[in-house]
């Protein structure tokens, strides 16, 4: 199922993020945070069968807990209150916010040893690399 995300993920590049935070709506001062900010990412499932995803930094820790196909109320690191679902999409992990009446898509691929994050807001599409932690 997701077993091939489960574990710590260190992020190593990300592009066109600024871009994707301003169609967000996020703000100047929380994206140059955001920017300068390298999170970790942590992916595991309890024996409940619950998944969690947490980013780790030093700004900010944010941590999710999810069962696929089941939507759930998620406070995101930019603090919008949004309405999201996971689902596994043809070996992607497909995250779909949406709040206000807008929608943001972040697809999670692991490819040649690397996950690589998909974030798309309207026609804006951020890309950010992170690469496992043995």
């Amino acid at each position: 199922m997701v077993d091939k995300f489960v574990g710590t993920w260190k992020m190593t590049t990300s592009e066109n993020f600024d871009e994707y935070m301003k169609a967000l709506g996020v703000g100047f001062a929380t994206r140059q945070v955001g920017n300068r900010t390298k999170p970790n990412l942590v992916l595991c499932v309890d024996d409940q069968g619950l998944i969690c995803m947490k980013s780790q930094s030093t700004f900010k820790t944010t941590e999710i807990k999810f069962k696929l196909n089941e939507s759930f109320e998620e406070i995101t690191a930019d603090d919008r209150k949004t309405t999201s679902v996971m689902t596994l999409d043809n070996g992607k992990l497909v995250q779909k916010q949406t709040w206000d009446g807008k929608e943001s898509t972040i697809e999670r691929e692991v490819t040649d040893g690397k996950l690589v994050a998909k974030c798309i807001m309207g026609d804006v599409v951020a890309v950010r690399t992170y690469v496992k932690e043995a």
